[in-house]
């Protein structure tokens, strides 16, 4: 490179003889050849190198001229011609890359299409021209322009000699990574997937930047590629203060990223496109030393990520559970599953869909376990408005179901303000407004954990509350609601088991700060007046827990009550998704109950006809007395030796009911599966028919000798 600018500066006639053909041209196009969109001025170059040594600057934004001066370097990479063609296209500003091919016309490619930028084919003179002004080609076959953003990528033959030039257009737009400001600034680690082009590596370099400068964190690069800090040895103006290093070799990323932490004591590590198994390792052990991580991978959605065997780590690892009978009867599922294996090693996980619209995981965690069950993760769609501002961003507590099924609550209100840089805080409301939203009629009783009451009751004078507007209490049982550190309330389920059995909304504060604090205590005080607590199980619970609850009854139903006969047990449910699945079972004509457990409540679907062990010795007590309340065993009124001379057709319509009534009992009784009732059936049938058959002899006899008297 050294050599190259060098050359650049001798004087003409002391310049090596070329061919015309691949003569280089200057690093910066004649200012003839820039469109008239690019304003050019004395001052300009002296402007651009102003704003690159201005690395401290809180807040960055190019100037247009050097953005003007940056995309003219990666034109004049190009044939006059060409160059000319590209300038003069009106969307020049949102060019994406130059295509060059040999043999083939090149391209210019916007957002609206691909553009000829040449009617003639592409040369092994217009190759070496471009090459010649690019730095190496490194192994990835990946090159760039000193102090820019711009990636040129080669293709090469069998031979190693490069046959064409994908020439992408590099650029640092501020303001691009406003959305995600809210999960960086407390951090939290950061995974971005999206498909190539679609704006990851300017979202993760205005996210270092953003870190290095408002926040004051030590961040470090690890630039794989050089297309976060630009190529040459000093990085792009664009990434503030934050150091970058240089990986020699793409396979040695992951050694890079683990002597970065080793060395140099970073607070933030931002690393873009991990992309091998080793690096996915590299990533999770530096989260495990509690280092914040910014990177990207490629992909659409989490489930690209969980399929991938190389990247799943990133997201927690997925390995196969073989559950019991008795436990997949319970859950209704097969007796294989898939579950996460460990933690993930981001904490949550952004989805570029396109540079304007972003879908938001808070939790990385609960997004794949809610995949792997087979049920609709929590999802958060952001969008980039014409003023950068957010839209259908959260304005008051979000609502998150943890994966012990719990309801969490948990502090959005700081997003706005992080969003608008803006705090309010609620002493600068009029006082009649204060006032007037803090004048209950019943007192909330709170319940706090790892939170200091004194800072509960600091922020209850902040919000100008009535002293018996709120109460604290020491017993769960007792209070309206529970405010709860995010740290310390993760670590212990008996708390969470026991507010969910006392149907307590569970508040979360990330930090035991004053000000996240009285944000919680206002929220919890809202959703109080406005009933919360009576009206969460109508208008809160997700739609998706309303309908697996509703399919779990149905295909219990469906599966094992109505085929099999057999009852079954649902799982645990609050008491409204308990009635949706009882209104559910009634409208398929069968029974239910609630099973009471230590800490849960359950339904018990029952098939048709079904009978306890009680009922059923009362059916049998019943039966037998029909048969022998009369003490006969034939079931006759009449004793043997004074049997009614009945004519015979009367005696043929006796025996068709009584066979018919002992027919119906029979199917009733093997309907129930009574085994001892069918044998006691058994029983008194072959007795009755024996008892009838003596009854026939016994007539005929006495028929015969009352002819035999006749005579």
């Amino acid at each position: 490179m050294l050599l190259q600018l060098n050359l650049l500066h001798l004087p003409y006639n002391h310049q090596p003889s070329l061919p015309n053909s691949i003569i280089p041209k200057p690093l910066t196009p004649p200012i003839s050849s820039l469109p008239q969109s690019f304003p050019r001025t004395g001052s300009g170059r002296r402007a651009s190198l102003s704003a690159c040594h201005s690395l401290g600057s809180p807040v960055f934004s190019l100037p247009e001229d050097e953005l003007d001066v940056e995309l003219g370097r990666l034109l004049a990479l190009l044939p006059e011609e060409m160059r000319r063609r590209v300038s003069d296209h009106p969307e020049l500003h949102q060019l994406m890359e130059v295509v060059m091919d040999l043999g083939r016309k090149p391209l210019a490619r916007f957002p609206s299409g691909d553009f000829v930028i040449s009617e003639f084919p592409i040369t092994v003179q217009d190759i070496e021209h471009a090459t010649a002004q690019v730095g190496d080609f490194a192994i990835d076959n990946r090159a760039g322009i000193s102090r820019t953003l711009h990636r040129i990528s080669a293709i090469r033959n069998r031979k190693g000699a490069i046959i064409g030039l994908t020439c992408r257009v590099g650029r640092a737009i501020s303001g691009s990574a406003k959305l995600l400001q809210d999960l960086v600034q407390d951090g939290a680690s950061l995974l971005l997937i999206g498909p190539p082009g679609v704006g990851k590596t300017t979202i993760i370099r205005e996210i270092a930047r953003m870190l290095a400068n408002d926040y004051k964190k030590r961040v470090m690069i690890v630039d794989t590629s050089n297309e976060i800090g630009g190529d040459g040895d000093i990085p792009h103006a664009g990434i503030g203060s934050a150091r970058r290093m240089q990986v020699p070799n793409a396979d040695m990323q992951h050694k890079v990223l683990i002597e970065a932490v080793e060395n140099h004591m970073p607070q933030v590590i931002v690393i873009d496109e991990i992309g091998t198994k080793l690096e996915a390792m590299a990533a999770s052990t530096i989260a495990q030393r509690g280092i914040q991580l910014v990177a990207t991978a490629h992909g659409v959605t989490i489930e690209n990520l969980i399929m991938n065997p190389s990247l799943e780590m990133l997201v927690g690892g997925v390995q196969s559970v073989t559950l019991g009978d008795e436990e997949a009867s319970r859950r209704g599922v097969q007796k294989t599953v898939l579950e996460r294996k460990g933690p993930s090693t981001f904490s949550s996980g952004v989805e570029i869909i396109s540079k304007t619209q972003l879908r938001i995981h808070r939790s990385l965690e609960a997004t794949v376990d809610a995949i792997l069950s087979g049920g609709l993760p929590n999802v958060e769609v952001r969008k980039m408005k014409s003023q950068e501002q957010e839209e259908n961003s959260p304005k008051g507590p979000v609502i998150n179901s943890s994966p012990n099924g719990n309801v969490m609550y948990e502090d959005a209100v700081e997003q706005a303000d992080d969003q608008n840089d803006q705090n309010v805080s609620p002493s600068q409301l009029p006082n009649d407004m204060v006032e007037d939203s803090w004048e209950h009629k019943v007192p909330l009783r709170l319940f706090c954990y790892g939170i200091l009451e004194a800072t509960v009751m600091q922020g209850v004078n902040q919000l100008k509350m009535n002293d018996a507007a709120l109460q604290l209490t020491d017993n769960i049982s007792e209070a309206h609601a529970l405010l709860a550190l995010q740290a310390k309330i993760k670590k212990n389920p008996r708390i969470q088991a026991a507010a969910k059995s006392h149907d307590i909304p569970i508040y979360v504060t990330k930090t035991s700060s004053l000000e996240q604090v009285t944000k919680a205590i206002q929220a919890l005080v809202d959703d109080h007046e406005n009933g919360l607590k009576d009206s969460v199980s109508m208008d809160k619970i997700k739609l998706s827990e309303k309908i697996d609850a509703l399919e779990e009854a149905r295909m219990a139903i469906e599966h094992t009550v109505i085929p099999k006969r057999e009852p079954v047990d649902l799982l645990p449910r609050t008491s409204h998704i308990l009635s949706l699945q009882l209104d559910l079972i009634r409208k398929y004509q069968l029974e239910a109950r609630r099973i009471a457990g230590e800490s849960d409540v359950h339904l018990r679907i029952l098939p048709s006809h079904y009978m306890t062990d009680e009922e059923a010795k009362t059916d049998e007590i019943s039966e037998f007395d029909d048969f022998a309340s009369n003490g006969s065993a034939n079931g006759s009124p009449y004793s043997l030796d004074r049997l009614p001379l009945l004519p015979e057709q009367e005696i043929k319509i006796a025996i068709y009911t009584f066979i018919k009534y002992i027919k119906l009992k029979y199917v009733h009784l093997t309907s129930c599966n009574q085994f001892y009732l069918c044998f006691l059936t058994h029983f008194y049938l072959c007795f009755f028919f024996f008892g009838l058959s003596i009854t026939f002899k016994y007539y005929s006899a006495r028929m015969k000798l009352l002819d035999k008297t006749q005579i």
